[in-house]
This record gives C-alpha cells, structure tokens and sequence, in this order.
C-alpha cells in the first residue's frame, strides 16, 4: 500500500483513474490499494503505474536478506509509533555517524552506551526526524565535525581517515538531499535517507517525482550488486536486491 500511495501521489493519480487506465475493475485496485494483496491486479496495474511489473507482483513476501557487516551499526531511534535509523560507519578510531534522529537526545544516548564518538556526522536531509539530535552532538562531549546539505555538495568527496565519503545528489523526497557513498571497507556503503528503502522510495510531489527516480538510478547504476544501502527507515538491503525486487526501478 506505500508502493502504490506514493506512485499514485507522484504521478498525481486517483485509484479510480489508474483502474480506467489500465483497463482494470475499480473495485479490484480499490482492493488492492487498501490491502487486500492480487498479484494478478498488480502485475496488469504496474505499466500504467510505471512500476516494475515482476518486483510489484512479488512484493507482498519481499524482505531483503539479513545484511551484516561489523563496520555497521544501527541506531534505531524513536520516531512516534515507530522508529527512524541513524546508522554509524567504523573503521579504527574514525566512526561516520549518518542522521541523528527524531529528538535531541535519543541519538546521543545511543552513542553513549556504545562507547563512540563520531568523528564526523553526515546529514542526509532535514527533515526533523533526521536532524533533531543535532544540537547534543554540537555539545561539548562530542564536538564532533557536521557536514549536511550546506556544508557539502554533491559530488564532493572527503577522506576520513582510511574512508573516503563521496555526496551525492538524491534531491527528491526532500529539496536537498544527499546520499553518501562510503569506501574503504569490506563492501562499498550507500547511505541514503529517505531517498531510498528495502522495496520502495521515500515519497516525492508529483513535480520531481520522476526525476527523483532518475537521481536514485543513475546514483546506483555504477555501483556493484554488494553495495549495501543503509535507508533512513526500515532496514538495511544492497544494490542487488533492490535491481530486482524494488517497483519502482526498472532496468534497461
């Protein structure tokens, strides 16, 4: 029901005129948009939402596989009913810590009980949930660097110690927003926000909604299938997976 909402939203269209465009029953992607799982509906509704056809028909049972790597941790942070994720990147004594949650404290808590101070914190974008954290890590205990969509640009690439962090364009879901490529580890690491999740995307007007798409693609066209992406929400999957199971990317 996300993956149809925010393909209807972007491209500005009623369940009912999706159904008269696709030739289908109303009622039928009625059903489907309020829950009730057809992946026959699904499959004959994609082209006309511009989806993935196999990956939407088979998304009811999508779940990425574990992803597991000791570099990574996850700071799952309060965020309502539900959670939003700072993720931390560690190799030696540089720890990149990427978004800082939905309150001031929570994320510095979390840092607190691990026994790590970021060196540098990198924001995806600003939307509160992201940022809220930001003034207890600007705090006299951590006074760590931040870089965010002000400081640093897309395209530009740091060296932390033996990391290299490369920004990257994801505007979309939010005016600015930016992905982090990270190398230097075992598997290369995309961090991207809400830009991305496992089987979806963040939700995007329908005014820069296909470039959004078109940001996301070119972003992990290069990448290698191993790449693991870490979402601002939900958990973790790898470039692989979403080629094939995400609905809204379809490949040449």
């Amino acid at each position: 029901t996300y993956v149809l909402r925010k393909a209807f939203r972007g491209l500005s269209l009623s369940p009912t005129e999706a159904a008269k465009r696709a030739g289908l029953p109303e009622k039928d992607v009625l059903a489907l948009s309020r829950g009730q799982f057809s992946a026959e509906t699904a499959r004959k509704l994609a082209p006309t939402l511009g989806l993935d056809a196999n990956a939407v028909s088979a998304h009811d049972t999508y779940e990425p596989a574990p992803v597991t790597l000791d570099a990574i941790t996850r700071l799952k942070l309060p965020f309502g009913d539900d959670h939003v994720n700072a993720w931390l990147v560690s190799h030696g004594h540089t720890h990149l810590l990427f978004d800082t949650g939905d309150d001031t404290h929570s994320c510095a808590e979390h840092l607190t009980d691990l026994e790590m101070h970021p060196t540098v914190t990198f924001i995806t974008h600003s939307h509160p949930d992201h940022v809220a954290g930001l003034p207890s890590l600007r705090g006299k205990k951590y006074g760590c660097e931040i870089r965010g969509t002000d400081p640093i640009s897309a395209g530009d690439a740091l060296a932390i110690g033996e990391l290299t962090v490369q920004a990257i364009d994801l505007s979309g879901h939010d005016t600015a927003a930016l992905g982090y490529l990270v190398e230097g580890l075992e598997k290369p690491i995309f961090v991207v926000g809400d830009a991305v999740f496992a089987g979806s995307i963040g939700g995007c007007d329908p005014s820069v909604y296909h470039d959004a798409i078109r940001r996301i693609k070119t972003a992990m066209e290069p990448l290698s299938a191993e790449t693991i992406i870490l979402p601002g929400h939900g958990p973790a999957t790898t470039v692989g997976e979403e080629r094939v199971s995400n609905p809204f990317f379809t490949w040449d």
